[in-house]
């Protein structure tokens, strides 16, 4: 018969072999017993894990669609007198013009990269700008497609400052290139515009203050902000390097001021192809002249994707290139259904998808 197991000497945790307690070492003393009923005891911090649990870029890609909702029931009547005017219209012209307008995103991609050096994945970039126009249509001019823009050269690799660099180049070349086609026509078309309607006798002097105050007041808070300074002054070299880099390479150069140039024709041609199709009486060269203009005068102004600005300058500088105003607004707002209504909710839905696959 085997003999009864003698107590056990063992120490209890935090004391050595020894009998004395080991330094840096604390004793645990376990409840007896079984745990009390009901859940388990809660974290330090519930919330911050509740904010982690959040499902934030399921909510990220549903975000558009909302938005898209929103635009359209807040400008609902220009967009049901748009579709009106589609109706009796000649769908050939509207075909062109919805080609022409899927060119643009073609034209967008291509000027996107010849404004970087490294060469980025064709059709996710294709893609991207499909989405980058629905979200500067639900954002302020600009703003939608630069941070859908920004962000896709980040996730494909290219540092941040040069990103920004590669950014303001494209935004720069685009300038460029619509102010100088404009300048173009109109040396060509001398009297395609008449001026007068378009701005009060006097309206010269006081534009011309406003933009000289405006400079002299940026270049004096410039030098005075010293931070605010060296941030503009790295900025700039970056985008100059960048500048340089891209134009070392003809084939980045080509695709840069090409693109530049190709974008705001077609869209001026899809303008000019929905005129002929609702009959406008004004020449084709004329009315690409009148979207130059327009657009060079609205991009000051801070809507969503120009949306109501952009009409109201259309439908002036067509009147002022010679149409009747009703023709005038009837071409502006059939036009304006083809290049915004039309494809925002699937660009919304591109968008959406883009960032549920982490392209974005």
């Amino acid at each position: 018969m085997c003999a009864s197991r003698p107590p056990s000497t063992l120490r209890p945790s935090g004391v050595g072999v020894s009998g004395r307690s080991s330094p840096g070492v604390t004793a645990v003393h376990f409840p007896r017993g079984p745990l009390p009923p009901g859940p388990p005891p809660q974290g330090p911090f519930p919330r911050a894990r509740l904010l982690r649990r959040l499902p934030v870029r399921r909510v990220l890609c549903l975000l558009p669609l909302v938005l898209v909702g929103v635009v359209a029931v807040r400008n609902w009547p220009v967009l049901a007198e748009g579709f009106g005017q589609l109706r009796t219209a000649r769908w050939p012209w509207l075909v062109a013009a919805a080609g022409a307008t899927c060119l643009t995103w073609v034209a967008a991609a291509v000027t996107r990269q010849g404004a970087v050096v490294e060469r980025l994945p064709r059709l996710r970039l294709l893609a991207t700008q499909f989405a980058a126009g629905a979200a500067n249509h639900l954002l302020p001019t600009g703003l939608g497609a630069s941070a859908v823009n920004l962000r896709f050269m980040t996730v494909c690799g290219v540092p941040p400052a040069r990103s920004s660099a590669a950014l303001a180049l494209y935004l720069l070349a685009e300038s460029i290139a619509r102010v100088g086609l404009l300048a173009a026509l109109l040396a060509a078309f001398p009297g395609a515009l008449r001026l007068g309607p378009l701005l009060p006798e006097g309206a010269f002097g006081p534009l011309l203050a406003a933009l000289g105050g405006a400079t002299v007041l940026a270049v004096a808070v410039l030098l005075c902000v010293r931070r605010l300074r060296a941030a503009v002054t790295a900025f700039l070299r970056t985008a100059l390097g960048e500048a340089r880099s891209v134009h070392t390479r003809p084939a980045r150069a080509l695709a840069l001021w090409g693109g530049s140039l190709a974008f705001p024709a077609l869209q001026a041609a899809g303008l000019a192809a929905v005129a002929r199709g609702l009959g406008l009486t004004v020449p084709t060269g004329h009315v690409v002249i009148a979207y130059l203009a327009a657009t060079v005068a609205v991009a000051l102004v801070p809507t969503p994707g120009g949306i109501g600005s952009v009409e109201a300058a259309l439908i002036v500088a067509l009147v002022a290139a010679g149409g009747p105003v009703a023709v005038a607004t009837a071409v502006v707002l059939a036009y304006r259904v083809i290049t915004v209504w039309l494809p925002m909710l699937p660009g919304a839905v591109t968008l959406g998808v883009l960032v549920r696959w982490k392209v974005i």
